[in-house]
């Protein structure tokens, strides 16, 4: 692994260590629970707020219907960050009972 200090102190090097966070983000129709992937130092916001990306990547999203009907479930997402209302950590997010066969 190659090591780039420059005159500042900011370290450069070829891996970007990052951390998966379970994240609820409600968005103007739909609410998707799913995980974001984040610097170790960096707060959620930060991530959202420092990027000049417009998209972020969700993975293991599944999207819910206001009413809290699943829709539709992805390995991958990525999601307008103008179309968040809001966002937060989904540590608190109650275990749901098991999909019964074949769905």
């Amino acid at each position: 692994m190659s090591v780039r200090i420059d005159a500042k102190g900011k370290i450069y090097t070829d891996i970007v260590r990052k951390e998966e966070v379970p994240v609820l983000i409600q968005t103007l129709t739909n609410v998707i629970h799913g995980h974001i992937f984040l610097r170790p130092e960096q707060r959620i916001k930060d991530g959202l707020n420092d990027s000049p990306e417009v998209f972020i990547a969700v993975t293991q999203a599944e999207i819910y219907s206001p009413g809290g009907q699943l829709l539709h479930k992805a390995d991958f997402l990525t999601v307008n960050k103008q179309h968040i209302v809001w966002l937060r950590p989904d540590d608190e997010r109650p275990a749901r009972p098991a999909e019964p066969p074949g769905v």
